[in-house]
């Protein structure tokens, strides 16, 4: 297979690899509040561990460090490959900012779940409702760039 193949054989892995693991950090995100055994949806046979704190908690974690990965090797490949590869587009900054968002965000809450680490209440709050906002937002502009069909890249 030539080159051109490979490259989008390699593309389209990492695609769906960011797919996943934004899934996962959506369904393990939303998991740490008690809403799918409020729900019932815990119930389901095989859903069980959704009603886990700390199972969901520690699978978001994984899930994150995941994240940050696929980030730097994108961050990393595109600044090194610019020129040959194409540009971000509108869409691409957008969604690019929104994760790098989400990315503060929750870094700052691991950092406040440290010893000896003490932030106010306020800034706890903000920070919960700005990451959880961020992640619907995320959602929601993928969605649209989905329908509309906007690339990342050019």
């Amino acid at each position: 297979m030539n080159n051109a193949g490979n490259e989008a054989k390699k593309r389209s892995a990492g695609r769906y690899l960011y797919l996943l693991v934004v899934f996962f950090l959506t369904l393990t995100g939303f998991a740490q509040m008690p809403i799918f055994k409020r729900y019932y949806i815990a119930d389901i046979p095989g859903l069980g561990w959704l009603a886990q704190f700390y199972v969901t908690h520690y699978m978001h974690y994984l899930f994150a460090i995941v994240l940050l990965a696929i980030a730097g090797y994108w961050i990393a490949d595109y600044w090194l490959t610019k020129n040959r590869r194409g540009r971000l587009t509108v869409s691409g900054y957008v969604r690019a900012s929104i994760v790098f968002a989400i990315i503060v965000t929750g870094a700052l809450l691991v950092i406040r779940n440290l010893p000896d680490v003490v932030l106010s209440p306020n800034l706890i709050i903000f920070l919960d409702v700005a990451h959880l906002g961020l992640a619907v937002t995320l959602l929601a502009a993928g969605a649209i760039c989905l329908i509309l069909k906007k690339p990342w890249v050019l």
